[in-house]
């Protein structure tokens, strides 16, 4: 009978043993590569955290592995797939920001008008700004509604639809790419890419939210939102029946930002830059609505803008309809539209 006992206890050690090895192999984390050669991670295999194994989890509510290839420490670490509005890089509400040295600012620009977030030699990032004026009010409320990116010769811009009335169920977001319409399927973990530019979008939720990467330049968290009644009601905004205001709230990671860098949000990534936001006020304002405002969503002429893009021998209408020439593809939990040539 002690034979028995002492046989019946080796196999369930046998077999805990055994799905301990199947449940780590099933989470074995992803490995990290940072293909620049101007990151001091070069080439480094960076091994995923357990907490969070996989840049892709096929779980909604799961973290995402993340490698900051521009910092010399080369280590994953795990962060939310949505804009955390209380992060460096980020701007939600009634513009309020928080810069790369960390202070939280506003900037109000104009309803209806385009400014310049971040302007460097390779990377540009516009915001369209909507908003109402309520009457004796001496400035607009205003929210932003859009983002342009350039990127070399490319654009690409995502918006937030308008709605007179805010629905969960309906996706509110639209995307473009260098100047056509461009579809994500609705669906966790769906998304687009371009094999040509690298730049992937993909949902982070089934609607409404999106990270944006463009590999080795930065990562962009998106989520559109409508202005709430408790907002409205506090901030005394006077939102019309007909309009809910949707609108972004987003998070900057960048890769290599240049000590040059200009735009109301990029100028704060700078090593000598002095924020202007005075501490200790309840909503420090800065200024700048001269400097960084452009013509339109996806134009690099603000006064302070550095952007310069590449010129490529080919027509870029040529460009375009290869890169849109997609055909759906899928991947464990989501579907996918990729482009080819």
């Amino acid at each position: 009978m002690e034979n028995l006992s002492g046989t019946s206890l080796f196999i369930i050690l046998l077999l805990s043993v055994s799905c301990l090895v199947q449940i780590q192999a099933a989470n074995k984390p992803d490995i990290k590569v940072c293909n620049s050669k101007s990151s001091p991670c070069f080439k480094k295999k960076i091994p995923c955290p357990y907490e969070c194994p996989s840049a892709y989890p096929t779980d909604p509510k799961a973290k995402v592995c993340y490698v900051n290839c521009n910092s010399p420490i080369c280590k994953a670490e795990c962060r939310n797939k949505k804009p955390n509005c209380n992060g460096p890089g980020s701007a939600c509400l009634d513009p309020r920001f928080i810069g790369g040295d960390g202070i939280v600012f506003y900037f109000h620009g104009k309803r209806n008008e385009h400014f310049s977030l971040v302007s460097d030699q390779n990377l540009q990032i516009n915001a369209r700004f909507i908003g109402l004026r309520p009457a004796g009010r001496a400035r607009d409320y205003t929210w932003i509604q859009a983002l342009g990116l350039l990127f070399d010769s490319n654009t690409f811009s995502v918006e937030a639809t308008p709605a007179s009335t805010w629905d969960d169920q309906v996706d509110h977001l639209r995307f473009s790419f260098n100047g056509q319409n461009l579809v994500v399927p609705d669906g966790h973990m769906s998304y687009w890419e371009c094999p040509e530019t690298r730049l992937r979008v993909q949902r982070t939720s089934s609607r409404n939210s999106v990270m944006v990467d463009i590999p080795e330049v930065a990562e962009v968290s998106v989520n559109v939102v409508p202005v709430t009644k408790e907002d409205d009601r506090i901030h005394n905004y006077q939102i019309p029946q007909n309009d809910c205001f949707a609108h972004l709230e987003v998070q900057f990671r960048f890769h290599g930002l240049s000590s040059k860098v200009e735009g109301v949000l990029g100028r704060t990534y700078q090593p000598d830059f002095e924020n202007p936001a005075k501490p200790g006020v309840a909503m420090p304002v800065v200024g700048g609505e001269d400097r960084y405002k452009t013509t339109s969503l996806l134009s690099g002429d603000c006064g302070a803008c550095i952007f310069s893009p590449v010129k490529v021998s080919e027509p870029k209408e040529s460009t375009v309809m290869k890169y849109l020439d997609c055909s759906g593809s899928s991947m464990i939990g989501g579907n996918g539209i990729v482009c080819r040539k």
